[in-house]
């Protein structure tokens, strides 16, 4: 009998553009005007990028809104850019269509001109990912409001394949920064995110913010919302090593005001057992 083998699951490798319908109610309106509105999109995974984005068909499409525009830059699987105008207000290169097999029937949009709610930080507890197919262009102000259904999204599409669970726990969590401990706690709550490391939010109660200096930066993510940022003060500084969601989507309000800190930058200790960095 011969003995079966086991492998670590990962996501299938495609050198192609992967897609599939959503039944979602997609709108998306850009200077007054609702410039899509379809429950017919396709979510459509480009080549080497791990999120999605939006196709839509032209029929659902304000089309007499786009007029064709010049290549905004080096790409070669766009057959045509458009910017978006009404005659007043134009943006440019704000639309495309992919010379693609099978997608050419589609129109897409650059997902965010504007960096709102937040400009995400790199390496984050987010992503920031650049509109259109999944590549930064040099275009203008894209479509300024998206909405699920009558919720607004932010930053891409959420990927039905990445799961956020945010679960309250009793383990013993401790963080240093460089010697420092900065916060200690036996109710955490923990953030399983597919293919990132496991985050380890605190209750404020349980951290030392007389060592924490809090930024100006804000970033944004789709699956949990909008963060805020602290620098450790200490020597040697630590700059944005941790953050919070003051007010959480809906799925993960666990967090709400929770901190969690970078675990590639601190020392954590889970249950009397120190966790390694990621990467090291």
């Amino acid at each position: 009998m011969v003995r079966r083998s086991a492998v670590r699951r990962r996501p299938p490798p495609s050198d192609g553009y992967l897609y599939e319908p959503s039944e979602r109610r997609i709108r998306g309106t850009w200077a007054g005007h609702t410039v899509i509105d379809t429950v017919r999109a396709l979510l459509v995974w480009p080549p080497g990028h791990p999120v999605p984005f939006y196709l839509f068909p032209r029929d659902d499409v304000r089309t007499d809104l786009l007029s064709p525009a010049p290549v905004p830059g080096d790409r070669n699987d766009v057959g045509q850019w458009f910017d978006l105008t009404d005659g007043e207000t134009r943006s440019p290169a704000a639309a495309f269509d992919l010379d693609v097999a099978g997608l050419e029937e589609y129109v897409g949009f650059e997902w965010f001109g504007h960096q709102r709610p937040g400009i995400e930080h790199p390496g984050g507890p987010g992503i920031q990912h650049p509109g259109g197919p999944g590549i930064q262009h040099p275009g203008g102000p894209g479509i300024q409001h998206w909405y699920e259904e009558d919720t607004e999204i932010f930053v891409h599409p959420r990927d039905p394949y990445h799961r956020v669970d945010a679960l309250p726990s009793s383990r013993h969590v401790q963080v240093s920064v460089a010697g420092t401990v900065v916060a200690d706690t036996r109710t955490p709550v923990l953030l399983f995110e597919t293919r990132l490391p496991v985050r380890y939010y605190l209750p404020p109660a349980d951290v030392d913010f007389s060592v924490l200096e809090e930024t100006d930066l804000h970033t944004s993510c789709p699956y949990k919302g909008t963060a805020r940022y602290w620098t450790f003060t200490g020597s040697p500084r630590v700059e944005n090593v941790a953050w919070a969601y003051p007010d959480p989507i809906p799925a993960v309000a666990p967090i709400a005001g929770h901190v969690a800190f970078y675990n590639e930058k601190v020392d954590l200790v889970v249950d009397g057992v120190p966790v390694p960095r990621p990467g090291g």
